[in-house]
């Protein structure tokens, strides 16, 4: 049918919200209401007419309120096809239900609230209301469904003006229904395996639940469509920041913004990030926030235009009145000075925002054309005890305390990739190159005038002895990379020759 006439409509409703005015309007038209038991104490509070749906099925709910609206009167009269089913629904004694009001029991209330009884938990899971939901969702072509309070509005003017809902308005209402329901199990899901399988997520079945954030203006480009979804809305991330003033974020800022995020998470000490086009450009850590901001712009100033700073310590005045000097897209912290904000305001258009930059998620995913890759987080830790000194030269503990700290930023730098820092400083970074010799010429070319008794950290081994010999007489002290190639020994003898140490970590810090 084009138009279905509303007469019947049953709602049992979590959220309430302007519920009882909703079922006013409903009346007005003349739809008769079937309510459930705490919708229904809203109801007769408000005065309203309306029936308990116990008294349309004849039974009282039952098994602690497990059992209410699971009775063939109730999805009979929902899933019956008018022009098929009519005989025999009137044989059973079943009224059609025309529109369905249902929202689900907050479950994620108890992910909030970090329940770890499983009893207590799984009692707050829904079975009526998402059953109820799917009936009404598969009948759309007779049924009406709503699980969103914000269409109630319009769905009264619609039925005010063609007095009933058109089948487009029915369809849309039903594949909302399905979103709504697929979300509500794979927020259940996460909870399964969060309770009982800590340690692995790569199950037979993956339920993505992605609630939409915000419409971006464009996508890469400005002919891409975009959307930003979150996953988890318990976990900090850029999607959860608050935001204090700006643009509105776009496809490029989320993603540089977490990339920052994800490599300042490295840090306990204080440390910045600069980010241009998902890669870091500048990184440093150092006794307090505003020297480490210092150091990390510096380490290419170049590059850090037009980029995103992370901090994980509040942002001071002193860095706001650096930031603000120049153009960044962007600031992220865990928290800002009033003075800074102040100072930040005299920019408006630069997006401030404020998070956790603690990256807690043990797994990450990558989309592939109709797929899906899960890996573990790489979130290993070199320490010192790790490292193999393979050459004839020994590194000082200076050196050693530059490579860890390379490390851990080389982990965020796009493969092949090469570091050249110094004092807890990035000072050339060549990322994302197919050669691993022209990332280490990018490194060596930005480090400029800067690279006495400095180290060099690789992503991967070197295959040939052509970069170290790229090093020679250049203030390379020590390298550390993973080691593991046919010509390591190759490698080691070139190292010798130039009076550079080399260490091994045996791990590889690839990304992709």
């Amino acid at each position: 049918m084009n138009i279905t006439p509303i007469k019947r409509a049953l709602i049992s409703v979590s959220d309430k919200t302007d519920i009882v005015n909703f079922a006013k309007n409903l009346i007005e038209l003349g739809v008769e209401i079937i309510s459930t038991g705490g919708t229904s104490q809203l109801l007769r509070e408000a005065q309203l007419p309306h029936r308990q749906v116990e008294e349309v099925t004849g039974l009282s709910e039952m098994l602690d309120g497990r059992v209410k609206t699971l009775h063939p009167k109730i999805h009979g009269g929902i899933l019956g096809r008018r022009d098929h089913h009519a005989k025999e629904a009137k044989q059973h004694q079943i009224n059609w239900i025309d529109l369905v009001i249902v929202n689900f029991y907050p479950f994620d209330e108890v992910l909030k609230q970090a329940i770890t009884n499983w009893d207590d938990a799984i009692e707050y899971i829904d079975i009526g209301g998402p059953t109820m939901v799917r009936a009404a969702a598969k009948n759309f072509s007779w049924v009406g469904v709503v699980v969103d309070p914000s269409d109630y509005s319009s769905l009264i003017s619609e039925m005010r003006t063609h007095h009933g809902l058109l089948f487009d308005t029915r369809k849309k209402l039903a594949e909302k229904a399905f979103g709504t329901t697929s979300a509500y199990d794979a927020m259940i899901h996460r909870y399964f395996l969060s309770s009982a399988l800590p340690n692995d997520n790569c199950q037979s079945h993956q339920l993505l639940s992605l609630n939409k954030v915000m419409t971006l203006r464009y996508g890469e480009n400005p002919h891409q469509k975009a959307c930003a979804y979150q996953i988890d809305q318990k976990k900090s991330s850029v999607l959860s920041a608050k935001q204090y003033q700006g643009k509105p974020l776009s496809y490029n800022n989320l993603l540089d913004m977490d990339a920052a995020l994800r490599c300042i998470s490295e840090f306990d000490t204080p440390a910045c990030v600069i980010v241009k086009h998902a890669n870091p450009c500048g990184v440093a850590i150092s006794d307090n926030i505003t020297d480490a901001y210092k150091q990390a712009y510096s380490a290419d100033s170049l590059s850090a235009f037009g980029g995103v700073v992370a901090l994980n310590q509040p942002c001071t005045k002193e860095i706001a009145s650096e930031v603000i000097s120049i153009f960044m897209e962007g600031v992220i912290a865990p928290s800002y000075s009033s003075d800074a904000l102040a100072l930040f305001r005299t920019k408006p258009n630069l997006r401030i925002l404020e998070t956790s930059v603690n990256v807690t998620s043990a797994w990450e995913m990558k989309f592939i054309n109709n797929g899906v890759l899960v890996q573990e987080k790489d979130n290993q830790i070199i320490q010192e005890s790790d490292l193999k000194i393979v050459t004839d030269f020994t590194p000082t503990s200076t050196d050693i305390s530059n490579m860890l700290f390379a490390w851990r930023v080389l982990k965020h730098v796009k493969s092949n990739a090469i570091l050249i820092a110094k004092n807890n400083q990035t000072i050339g970074i060549g990322g994302g190159q197919v050669s691993r010799v022209d990332a280490v010429d990018i490194a060596l070319r930005k480090s400029g005038e800067r690279l006495a008794d400095c180290i060099l950290a690789s992503d991967a081994f070197f295959p040939f002895r052509d970069s170290i010999d790229r090093l020679a007489n250049k203030g390379i002290r020590a390298i550390i990379q993973p080691g593991g190639s046919v010509r390591d020994d190759e490698v080691i003898r070139a190292c010798n020759e130039h009076g550079i140490a080399m260490v091994l970590t045996g791990i590889r810090c690839f990304r992709h």
